[in-house]
């Protein structure tokens, strides 16, 4: 239920934010507006649930807040600038820079050949989908590379405070889902009062048709649903494993941009290149997890080992 849950909550914030960044092209100003309806919504519904059992708990907690609010800025920008397909595509690579940060773990992950095999497929489609893309995309580019930083340390450290077999913090799902958003609403109100965004939103506003404040009203309500339901699926599965899962829903992006949402058509080159960037990406997470449950068994002898130093 957590996980379908989520599938189905990233799958509508993808298309509503691609509608509401549109409908009202002020980032900051938008992403503070979900995150701040988000906090209401966690106030008055599910005010009961709140619990935080420290303050140690709460500023641990707190660390997570800049790369979560980094994630939903940089996602919103490169919508801007560039169609879904890219970000999505981008967004596959996001197990190729998590395994270089558990490189530097105690116990390092082991590659064999089938995650080489996916590493190589994920960077050839990569490849494929740039070679064949617009010049005008290319601004969305450094935005869909900011959003996989943001998204892989937000998963990893997400990761180590809520399972169970790490160092979990004492507070609900329903509390973090608050601190994120009342911590990442104050950071993006800053940036949007750096950006000069603030003086400009009645304007913004007021240019809005009722289709654009439809898209952006419904980005605040699935933002509710995605960020509880972001924190329930990561309490769960492994931060790969989320981060793999993300890539396989994609394909309904895909499907609706191609064929629905996105006019100027994209090439064949560059739907098939994200296809298989993330038909690569959701074989490299098979090929992890049969390698981890090897290790813990015992029985895994490693190709190769991705942490340089425990190889010297």
């Amino acid at each position: 239920m957590g996980v379908g849950s989520w599938v189905v909550c990233s799958i509508g914030m993808m298309v509503f934010n691609k509608l509401a960044i549109t409908a009202m092209p002020l980032e900051c100003t938008l992403v503070a507006i979900q995150m701040a309806f988000c906090m209401m919504a966690m106030l008055v519904f599910c005010w009961q649930s709140l619990h935080v059992g420290s303050m140690r708990d709460l500023l641990r907690w707190c660390l997570v807040v800049p790369a979560y609010a980094g994630m939903l800025l940089t996602s919103i920008l490169a919508l801007k600038h560039a169609p879904m397909t890219l970000v999505v595509t981008f967004r596959a690579l996001s197990p190729l820079l998590s395994l270089c940060i558990e490189c530097f773990y105690p116990e390092p992950i082991l590659v064999n050949r089938g995650m080489l095999a996916s590493i190589v497929a994920m960077l050839l489609g990569t490849a494929l989908y740039v070679s064949d893309m617009p010049n005008s995309h290319w601004s969305g580019v450094q935005w869909a590379v900011a959003n996989i930083f943001f998204a892989t340390v937000d998963r990893l450290l997400q990761r180590l405070m809520l399972a169970k077999d790490q160092c979990p913090v004492d507070m609900s799902k329903t509390a973090i889902t608050l601190v994120n958003n009342f911590a990442g609403a104050l950071l993006l109100i800053l940036a949007a009062w750096l950006h000069g965004e603030l003086g400009g939103f009645a304007s913004a506003f007021a240019a809005m048709d009722i289709r654009g404040g439809i898209a952006v009203a419904w980005s605040c309500i699935v933002g509710v649903g995605i960020s509880y339901t972001g924190i329930w699926a990561q309490s769960l599965i492994s931060s790969t494993s989320f981060l793999v899962l993300s890539n396989a829903n994609k394909f309904v992006i895909i499907f609706l941009e191609v064929l629905a949402m996105y006019k100027p058509p994209l090439g064949r080159l560059q739907v098939f290149g994200a296809l298989l960037t993330i038909v690569a990406a959701a074989t490299y997470g098979n090929a992890r997890e049969v390698t981890e449950s090897k290790t813990c068994n015992n029985e895994y002898q490693p190709l190769v080992t991705c942490c340089t130093a425990k190889a010297v």
